[in-house]
């Protein structure tokens, strides 16, 4: 198993235990899977830095908040987090590149 599938499955197991799962490894959990997309999303060409609406955004809210935050909020964004990586992961295997310009 590779290690972004390992990781992955890390993250929904966490999300699946997350009565289990404290604050603060919820918040390590978050902050590694932010790294992993954007160096995902480095070597597909996809812009690092998105807007607002992007979903590293919501996982960086969740993450600097984890203490206040419910745990289905937790999990949410846990699975959120194991699903852009495998997306991004299989964009990566397949060697798919994208190109993105600004529109006029």
């Amino acid at each position: 198993m590779s290690s972004s599938a390992t990781f992955v499955s890390e993250l929904i197991r966490a999300a699946n235990e997350i009565d289990r799962v404290s604050a603060f490894e919820v918040r390590r959990l978050l902050q590694s899977s932010i790294a992993t997309v954007r160096d995902l999303r480095d070597h597909t060409g996809i812009p690092v830095h998105g807007t607002p609406k992007d979903a590293l955004v919501r996982l960086a809210l969740v993450s600097e908040e984890c203490q206040n935050t419910a745990q289905d909020v937790r999990a949410d964004a846990l699975l959120e987090a194991a699903d852009l990586i495998r997306t991004l992961g299989i964009l990566v295997d397949s060697g798919t590149y994208v190109s993105v310009r600004p529109v006029d």
